[in-house]
């Protein structure tokens, strides 16, 4: 038999659209994040392609994502005053004080932190502190679900890398 993702539960399908733009999303946080699990931080940190693009880095950049949309985006405050990158590849950049302990960490408070910022609006509020103008939180959702699914696509890839060498 095969192996459904938590999300093709029927008590997720019988959900309204909120519930189950937050389960799917949080379904996606969790795999990005669990990327690490079982790594060295050698590993962790290694490059295995051109860009900047490293298992840490990738949990890292998602932290990022989760600030700009529901912290940025929600509240409108500056990025400087959230106190991350102004560019979406400084994300990726990774400091001598980035553990696995220390990114899973930071983006479980950041994912936690993106619950309670959306958790009293609605899919069609609208979100006006991002750079790109007002949104739709229902965009917003589907936009972040679509990051992070490409994201967690990139970490199997790597993952695969690092674990058949």
């Amino acid at each position: 038999m095969p192996s459904f993702p938590p999300t093709f539960a029927d008590e997720i399908i019988a959900l309204p659209a909120h519930a189950q733009f937050e389960a799917f999303l949080d379904e996606h946080r969790a795999a990005l994040n669990a990327c690490l699990d079982g790594l060295t931080e050698e590993q962790a940190r290694r490059s295995l392609v051109a860009s900047r693009t490293t298992l840490l880095g990738l949990v890292k950049h998602a932290t990022f994502v989760e600030k700009v949309w529901f912290d940025e985006a929600v509240t409108g405050r500056s990025r400087a005053e959230i106190g991350i990158p102004e560019t979406s590849e400084e994300s990726f950049v990774l400091d001598d004080d980035d553990t696995i302990a220390s990114a899973q960490r930071a983006h479980r408070e950041a994912c936690e932190a993106s619950r309670r910022a959306t958790s009293s609006l609605g899919l069609d509020d609208i979100l006006r502190g991002h750079r790109r103008g007002p949104l739709p939180l229902r965009w917003v959702y589907l936009h972040v679900l679509r990051e992070l699914a490409q994201h967690c696509g990139h970490a199997d890839i790597l993952r695969e890398q690092l674990l058949d060498r």
